[in-house]
């Protein structure tokens, strides 16, 4: 997977080794959270890039 493409909600989950239901509730309640992208009526995706640099900027809170 490259920084430049996007992936399906399973896929995002999977990447930041979290449920498909967090990922969704992130989504909803967090405004820090990358938004989803609506392609077609059933088709959802988040961007990569902006997936990995959420996930970098949790860890920098952390620590």
């Amino acid at each position: 997977m490259t920084l430049h493409q996007s992936a399906r909600p399973q896929q995002s989950a999977e990447l930041l080794g979290i449920g498909l239901s967090t990922l969704w509730r992130f989504a909803k309640e967090r405004p820090d959270f990358p938004r989803p992208r609506k392609l077609s009526p059933r088709v959802t995706v988040f961007i990569v890039a902006e997936l990995l640099a959420w996930r970098d900027a949790q860890v920098k809170e952390a620590a």
